[in-house]
């Protein structure tokens, strides 16, 4: 005869895995193993993670709207595909083929 199942609560599954607890953690605080917390509440927990980074991801966008400089670049790469954009030059704006004119001309004077 089977054990009966132990009365674990859903909704604190659901809010543990919503702030991305690991699964060790969640097991801990509501008292079971984590095999019996993946093979029962699996899905629950994905949800909840689904539900944590949609709330993450709504906040990000309040406080980038609210004028954080960080946050709307942060955004713009992310979602935008925006770049910084950085130029290596030689001297005084001069492009960096010197140092391989340099290069070729000591080629040359050992012919």
């Amino acid at each position: 005869m089977a054990r009966p199942l132990k009365e674990i609560d859903e909704g604190l599954v659901e809010n543990l895995a919503r702030i991305h607890c690991t699964h060790e953690e969640i097991a801990a605080v509501v008292g079971c193993s984590t095999d019996t917390l993946v093979r029962r509440f699996a899905d629950l927990i994905e949800q909840g993670r689904q539900q944590g980074k949609t709330s993450l991801r709504r906040k990000q966008f309040e406080v980038a709207m609210s004028g954080d400089r960080a946050m709307l670049i942060w955004l713009g790469k992310q979602f935008l595909g925006q770049t910084e954009r950085q130029e290596i030059t030689g001297a005084d704006g001069a492009p960096l083929t010197t140092f391989l004119a340099l290069a070729s001309e000591a080629v040359a004077s050992e012919d």
